[in-house]
């Protein structure tokens, strides 16, 4: 008996080794969930509780908008900084609201929907504080610019904390509008789990709408702070529409559908066709959200002419990622991942991914497809192409490496986030002075001692190439606007089998052999030159850049009219023939092989024999 329970176990164990082999980490979505929670819990401010899972992580900002007399204490971290931005921080919550109300079930069964709760209660109880008097919303807490010029720990911060707020006479439509989006969205969310906290948001909700619209102004025009960090380039129209049309779905309302469709046409909505969602455009967001209350109406009802026009550009949107709008499309990397910005481009592929999966559910509910100009789309077909952003995302992609840090085991280790990399308070309780945090750690070589879990960093640039390093904010640093669409859809695809809509997306290269080509780019130059017994000696530097999209596994170089000593590169028993030095395995994408010889006369033809990808 003992001996075939043995056996089965071991029979278990090989089962389980062979389903670990047969599914890579970027099927792991369920595990990418409970990471991009991870993420948020490390961005919190204030009082930390003491059941977090984040436990690098320590007290900050506890006297926050004291000086002015107002409690500004909690809230989120924005990014790698340490300034509140309550702009994109109410897209975030509202976001992560609207994955709860579309994806619910799939967050039970992945066993985190209260630890999803918990991060948009984190968000909303500080914007209920940050709501000091109906027409008083403060919007930012910090410097930007002086908080940049420091690397310090939250817990050790010593950048002023100055707080900014909007009212009355200093307008600010777009964050006030958001602010009220993201709670009425959250009111929905807690309406069957703590109707008293519901109540209590749409309240502030209302008002703060209200306040919104009746003083009509660009916030970035009413606060200094705000034109260099996070201004509104698609004004406030969008976000006036777009928490209208939450506070219509928070509560059934519809006086707030009437507001969308009297000024759908003069606020933009039924005329802007768009390709990008982010903290600040949101008219994709509002057409596809108004597009689900035409689904739902069957196409009927008093304003279906006006939610009909909305829809329209909803499917403009859509057609766009899927690469079926007629040429008119989202661009896309050779490796296949949505490109729309150099700075930062992983928010837009994560808001996108987003919209994707909940319009083809939609469609899905009602029987429907997307209709492109290149065809229609069944709504398995968006959810495919989504997934396959998704993929690139968590590691199917040309350099194998995971955007979210700790998943897989390729991902960023030299994230742009003090917090991560500077070691814990409560590994070096001294403090870290602001200059000390640049000269010690944001220069530093080495990796993050703070594993950044979850985090969604900027991405690769649009040619699929990746440089880990710490002063590369553009690519290297992760943010809130990132992280928070991209929880419900990591639910979503964690409850549906990986076969259903699956899309090849990415296909990762062979291990082929290339015989000649131009994987390589030679920049050669003579660094030095000297004479000795009467003849001339240069030393020569040559630089092999790296030129093609995928890692190379192996290098053959031929070397021609070589007549000294040579550095960088290791013999071979062939005659001419070189390969990677004794240290290099590999060449990535952006990497470069430095070759350094020394010789008289003239220089030596270096070119690629042969060469394999991986």
């Amino acid at each position: 008996m003992a001996r075939l329970t043995i056996a089965s176990a071991a029979v278990a164990l090989i089962l389980l080794v062979a389903s670990a082999e047969a599914s890579p980490a970027w099927s792991d979505y369920a595990g990418a969930f409970d990471k991009s929670l991870q993420f948020f819990e490390a961005q919190r401010s204030g009082k930390l509780p003491t059941d977090r899972t984040v436990h690098w992580r320590g007290d900050s900002a506890l006297t926050d908008g004291f000086s002015q007399g107002v409690d500004l204490v909690g809230g989120y971290y924005d990014a790698g900084d340490h300034v509140k931005f309550g702009f994109p921080a109410a897209y975030a919550v509202t976001m992560l609201s609207w994955g709860v109300l579309e994806f619910e079930k799939e967050m039970v069964a992945a066993n985190s929907l209260n630890r999803a709760l918990d991060a948009i209660r984190w968000g909303t109880n500080y914007f209920i504080k940050a709501h000091t008097e109906p027409n008083t919303l403060w919007v930012q807490v910090g410097d930007g610019d002086s908080d940049h010029l420091c690397w310090e720990r939250a817990e050790d911060m010593s950048t002023p904390r100055t707080a900014s707020k909007i009212d009355a006479s200093r307008p600010g439509s777009e964050v006030a509008a958001e602010t009220a989006a993201a709670l009425a969205a959250a009111a929905k969310v807690f309406r069957h789990y703590d109707s008293m906290y519901a109540d209590l948001l749409l309240m502030h909700a209302k008002q703060i709408f209200t306040f919104a619209d009746t003083f009509r102004g660009r916030y970035d025009d009413s606060l200094q702070c705000a034109k260099k960090f996070y201004p509104s380039a698609s004004g406030y129209q969008d976000e006036l529409l777009w928490g209208a049309a939450w506070l219509y779905e928070a509560t059934g309302d519809e006086d707030y559908l009437d507001y969308v469709a009297r000024n759908a046409e003069a606020f933009g909505g039924t005329g802007w066709a768009v390709r990008e969602f982010s903290w600040d455009n949101k008219y994709a967001g509002v057409q596809v959200l108004l597009s689900k209350v035409l689904l739902a109406a069957g196409g009927d009802g008093d304003y279906a002419d006006t939610l009909k026009q909305f829809r329209a550009k909803a499917e403009f949107f859509m057609c766009a990622c899927i690469q079926k709008n007629g040429g008119n499309n989202v661009r896309t990397t050779p490796g296949g991942l949505l490109y729309v910005a150099d700075w930062n481009n992983m928010q837009y592929v994560s808001s996108s991914v987003f919209l994707l999966t909940v319009y083809a559910d939609y469609l899905a509910e009602t029987g429907d497809k997307l209709r492109c100009p290149d065809g229609e789309v069944a709504p398995a077909e968006i959810v495919a192409f989504a997934r396959s952003q998704v993929d690139y995302v968590l590691g199917k992609n040309p350099l194998s490496m995971s955007y979210m840090v700790g998943h897989g085991d390729k991902f960023p280790t030299h994230v742009h986030h003090r917090g991560a990399s500077i070691p814990s308070v409560y590994a070096v309780n001294d403090t870290v002075g602001c200059m000390e945090g640049f000269d010690a750690y944001y220069n530093s070589k080495g990796a993050d001692p703070n594993v950044l879990v979850g985090a969604l960093v900027g991405g690769p640039d649009g040619h699929d190439g990746f440089v880990d390093d710490r002063c590369n904010y553009q690519r290297a640093e992760p943010t809130l606007a990132a992280a928070a669409p991209m929880c419900g859809v990591f639910a979503r695809l964690a409850a549906e089998p990986a076969a259903a809509g699956n899309s090849p997306g990415y296909q990762l290269p062979q291990d082929t052999l290339h015989v000649g080509g131009t994987p390589l780019e030679f920049v050669h130059t003579v660094t030095h030159t000297w004479k000795t017994n009467g003849v001339d000696y240069y030393r020569h530097v040559v630089t092999a850049k790296h030129a093609c999209a995928h890692p190379i596994t192996y290098l053959r170089l031929r070397i021609q009219g070589l007549t000294g000593p040579i550095y960088g590169v290791s013999a071979t028993h062939d005659k001419e023939m070189y390969g990677f030095p004794s240290w290099l395995t590999r060449l990535d994408v952006d990497d470069k092989l430095t070759i350094v010889y020394i010789q008289e006369g003239p220089a030596a033809k270096i070119t690629v024999a042969e060469y394999k990808t991986g």
